[in-house]
């Protein structure tokens, strides 16, 4: 049996709602991840659209930890402030940091790409224990309005 994701806490204080789960670091994940941050959204009454792009997000950078790090676990944050929605994955660290690359006609490569184009900002940092970091991108979602 799978482990079973815990969610760390869900929390409305100061326009701002988080939602937080560790997943191992595996392939199988991306979906279970993908599935968790829509189930969240559902609840917190976001729309269809918005739903769509987070778990796009979500999918692509859990798959960049479970691909390119030596991770055993991931841990994925979604925050929702007043203007935006910030998606978070943290990793235990691996030999290179996200890297964004033109991949032409192959397949692998375009999740920092997809990333790009449909945040309006994202970045990595280093969490202070040794190569391990966070990677997040946010997105604009409306002006005070639910998700």
């Amino acid at each position: 049996m799978a482990p079973r994701p815990e969610p760390r806490t869900d929390t409305r204080a100061d326009s701002v709602r988080r939602f937080a789960f560790e997943l191992p670091a595996l392939t199988s994940s991306v979906a279970r991840a993908r599935r968790l941050a829509e189930e969240r959204l559902i609840l917190w009454g976001c729309g269809p659209g918005i739903r769509d792009t987070v778990a796009l997000v979500v999918s692509e950078l859990v798959t960049n930890a479970v691909v390119h790090t030596a991770s055993g676990r991931v841990i994925c944050e979604i925050r929702e402030g007043e203007d935006t929605l910030r998606i978070a994955v943290r990793d235990e660290g691996g030999p290179a940091g996200p890297r964004m690359r033109d991949c032409g006609e192959e397949e692998r490569g375009r999740g920092l790409l997809i990333v790009d184009a449909l945040c309006t900002a994202w970045g990595a940092d280093r969490t202070g224990h040794g190569t391990a970091q966070i990677v997040w991108a946010e997105l604009a979602h409306g002006m005070g309005e639910p998700c």
